[in-house]
């Protein structure tokens, strides 16, 4: 197993990249969109296999599954956004902002983008 040590979402963003396969690589939002959604249903299947399968009870197997999926939702985060020329750390640093906003003004509850 390849360690590559301790990295932040800019040093994952570009690794994602090398690994990156898929027709039109660069100029392809569209593939890496639909292969996000893919993998988030991916996850959402296995919670919903949680509760079908083992009454609801989170074990290891589950955990282990749950974190390949996850893994597989943020390779595609980290494609999306090099395709749109994003940089993920500027991503994570914007959303952290715009909820601790909301949680100093009261609302992180509701609805709607600009609250």
């Amino acid at each position: 197993m390849l360690n590559f040590g301790p990295m932040n979402l800019s040093d994952y963003q570009e690794k994602a990249a090398t690994t990156a396969l898929y027709p039109n690589v660069g100029n392809n939002p569209y593939y890496a969109a639909l292969g996000l959604a893919g993998e988030a249903g991916e996850v959402a299947n296995t919670v919903k296999k949680i509760m079908r399968d083992n009454d609801g009870v989170v074990d290891e197997t589950f955990q282990k599954e749950v974190q390949k999926e996850l893994g597989d939702v943020l390779w595609y985060v980290a494609c999306v956004a090099s395709e749109m020329k994003l940089n993920l750390n500027d991503i994570a640093q914007a959303n952290i902002e715009k909820l601790a906003s909301r949680k100093e003004r009261g609302v992180l509850h509701g609805s709607g983008n600009d609250r």
